[in-house]
């Protein structure tokens, strides 16, 4: 008699269960407890781009696709797909703004904090004009464009973050245009430096608030400097020098000129706003910049469909985290990132396992372990530039990034209210499994906007995001307070040495929402529907003209 596999066996035991039943059945959170134990462990030393640890994790994931049964997806048929990446680092220099002729120094992470991911060895900017764009929105489906046609070549654009209407009051013509306080696409700060670039300026400044970016001027300035990019064909493609002007230290500079920086704010929630010259205000600056090249990887598997192998629906979870940093409190060196995202890792492992203890899918299922998450999205950046599918035939891609490890939930939170009908997927799935779904607590910082498969949904690709920070879970066992106690104590560890595998994580509720993006994908993986953007989404013109529809 002919021996089953283990994975056979777990499928017949499961037979009788439903669909929902079966799907959890085949997702362990004692396997996911394992492998993030692994990857968190100081062998893979923090797993940062470019070092032995990115060795050891990629050795270790093939070796893991290859044991579940999966093919390469890289090119040439590896498991690999190339990320060279450029490190930049503003190493020394001089910084200052010339005010109707007075010049105010502006000292990095003082008054100013910027950057650059162009791959050069100095950025020299002498006396500028600068122009005020307002929030520096162009959304054509919307009918808004703060830009008016201004030229902005060889200029440095200043814009307010976030939307039009994070601040809009019934009057503004903004009210309610982009989502009330759910930021969108158009409010990150990633959005405004792309825009600049594409408009020939020749560098961009960001206002500081913490409101409208979500986080204080600790944050921003936290990188010291330091940024990376992928390495493109033409590097000009962006922009010079990209950052932020402190809040405070902005109103002065305005205010020096003749202008009042809470007025022009308030213009600029209107239709009619029009880029303001800064007249009389000049920008300067002779930096000095370290640069290195470092080859990175993406890992790439699939489950070929067995009728309809171009349409693919994609896994994605990142396997970097933040490597060896400066000694913690407790001396501890290595930032494992054992929930950011080992757990995605491990849960994409998961979702793969049960893939195939099935039966074989119509359309192909992907998965997508990205490198350099940590480090300006540049692993999924450079998937979805040369992508195992393009994006006409990517039918949807779910991603995983950092997972409830408090326990069950009665509930799962939902990313980006209003985007797409994977939406609608996920509350269907959830109330299967006897949950409801709990729109993100604090839609106003974008993290719809701050993860892998927002290079997707950049491309049209509708995308379904998986991330547990964005809101505290109604727990089995203490409820929505023991949620928010679990989510402050893992923040109090997100980035930092602390954030380690211990026997105390309780990966069941992880697995519940495993099992969630398992579900949707199988169904998803066994049909003929195509997800669609919902009216109002910024990404809905782009997917209409991935498919070829007017």
């Amino acid at each position: 008699m002919k021996k089953l596999s283990a994975a056979a066996l777990l499928l017949l035991a499961a037979t009788s269960l439903s669909g929902t039943a079966l799907a959890r059945s085949l997702i362990s959170p004692e396997r996911l407890s394992q492998d993030v134990k692994t990857l968190a462990s100081d062998a893979f030393q923090g797993r940062a781009p470019g070092t032995e640890g990115e060795t050891v994790t990629i050795d270790w994931l093939v070796k893991q696709l290859q044991g579940i049964g999966l093919a390469p997806g890289g090119p040439d048929g590896g498991w690999t797909q190339q990320v060279p990446l450029v490190k930049t680092q503003v190493k020394s220099g001089t910084m200052q703004a010339r005010l109707n002729g007075a010049t105010t120094p502006l000292v990095q992470g003082r008054e100013i904090y910027v950057s650059t991911v162009r791959p050069t060895d100095e950025v020299k900017i002498d006396t500028v004009p600068m122009v005020f764009v307002g929030y520096g929105v162009n959304a054509p489906e919307q009918g808004w464009d703060d830009f008016k046609g201004a030229d902005l070549k060889g200029k440095v654009a200043v814009f307010l973050v976030n939307d039009p209407d994070f601040e809009a009051t019934a009057g503004d013509d903004a009210a309610g245009v982009f989502g009330d306080r759910r930021m969108t696409y158009y409010g990150r700060w990633t959005y405004k430096f792309e825009e600049a670039a594409r408009r020939g300026a020749i560098a961009a400044l960001i206002v500081h608030d913490t409101p409208g970016a979500g986080y204080g001027w600790d944050t921003v300035t936290a990188p010291g400097g330091e940024n990376y990019d992928i390495v493109r064909a033409d590097p000009n493609e962006r922009i010079l020098l990209q950052g932020w002007l402190e809040g405070a230290t902005a109103e002065r500079l305005f205010a020096s000129v003749g202008q009042d920086l809470a007025t022009l704010r308030a213009k600029a929630r209107k239709k009619d706003f029009k880029p303001v010259p800064l007249a009389g205000m000049t920008f300067s600056a002779d930096l000095a910049i370290d640069q290195t090249q470092v080859m990175s990887h993406n890992v790439l598997a699939k489950l070929p469909g067995a009728e309809r192998p171009d349409e693919v629906i994609l896994y994605g979870a990142h396997w970097d985290a933040y490597g060896i940093g400066a000694p913690a409190a407790d001396g501890t060196t290595v930032r494992p990132g054992a929930n950011d995202d080992a757990l995605g890792v491990a849960g994409l492992l998961e979702i793969a396992r049960a893939f195939k203890a099935g039966p074989a899918p119509a359309r192909t299922v992907a998965f997508g372990f990205w490198t350099a998450e940590e480090r300006g999205l540049s692993g999924s950046e450079a998937y979805a530039l040369s992508p195992m599918a393009p994006a006409g035939k990517t039918v949807a891609n779910i991603t995983l990034d950092i997972l409830n490890t408090g326990g069950p939930a009665r509930d799962v939170v939902l990313v980006g209210n209003g985007q797409n009908e994977l939406e609608d997927d996920l509350a269907r799935a959830a109330a299967a499994q006897g949950r409801t779904v709990t729109p993100e607590a604090l839609p106003e910082r974008g993290l719809f906007y701050r993860a892998d498969h927002l290079s997707l949904a950049r491309r049209g690709v509708p995308t379904l995001l998986f991330m547990a920070i964005s809101g505290a879970p109604d727990l089995v066992k203490g409820g929505r307070s023991a949620g928010e106690k679990w989510l402050k104590d893992y923040m109090a560890c997100y980035h930092q040495t602390c954030d380690r595998w211990t026997p105390d994580l309780d990966f069941r509720g992880a697995a519940d929402d495993v099992s969630l993006a398992y579900t949707i994908g199988r169904d998803l993986a066994q049909s003929d529907r195509w997800p669609e953007w919902k009216p109002g989404s910024e990404f809905g013109p782009i997917r209409a003209q991935s498919l070829g529809k007017k």
